[in-house]
């Protein structure tokens, strides 16, 4: 179970990268451009916004790991939220990064989403790039209690303007050898329009 969830966490890390090379992409035409932020003259697409995969336009991502906030905004960074089906099973979740390629977030949870149903978290990662020489993996580890990787939440699904907001908390660790953990929460809310 515990390299299934490696596999998802590796998933989701692949397509944040897919996603950010997509949006930096000119050369892309098959896909539909959605809209140009002011803040940035990179072109922003839609994927598959009838699959419930959308790269976010406007909208917040804030996690907390230990006494340290890291904050996307999707007028500048990357923000998308997914749809995904693998091995036969429904996952959704965030993913993120931020416009200068330095961190990088994502977190999933199995089944679809559902407002006011909290899912169990089955992949998160927390990948932090500061300098050419310093690179930082927080990555999905057991706590006290196995079966318990966290929650995430939606407080509102496709209402009104509102893509997806709620709540997360998961436990990383830095070191896959080591059990120590840390607590991990935070709060999204991404807009439709």
């Amino acid at each position: 179970m515990f390299r299934r969830l490696i596999w998802h966490v590796f998933v989701w890390s692949l397509f944040a990268v897919f996603l950010s090379s997509c949006q930096k992409d000119d050369s892309v035409s098959d896909l539909k451009l959605a809209s140009q932020t002011s803040a940035d003259t990179t072109q922003k697409i839609v994927l598959s916004g009838s699959s419930g995969n959308y790269l976010v336009n406007k909208g917040t991502l804030v996690v907390k790991l230990a006494d340290t906030s890291y904050s996307f905004d999707a007028l500048q960074d990357s923000i998308a939220f997914v749809n995904l089906t693998i091995e036969g099973k429904a996952y959704f979740g965030i993913t993120a990064i931020n416009k200068a390629h330095t961190v990088s977030f994502g977190i999933s949870t199995a089944g679809g989403p559902i407002a006011g149903k909290p899912g169990s978290i089955s992949g998160c990662q927390l990948l932090l790039h500061p300098t050419e020489t310093s690179n930082t993996a927080f990555t999905l580890r057991p706590n006290a209690t196995p079966v318990d990787f966290g929650v995430l939440s939606l407080e509102k699904y496709n209402q009104d303007t509102i893509l997806a907001k709620g709540t997360f908390h998961t436990y990383l660790s830095s070191d896959p050898k080591n059990t120590t953990v840390t607590n991990a929460v935070g709060t999204f809310e991404l807009k439709i329009k």
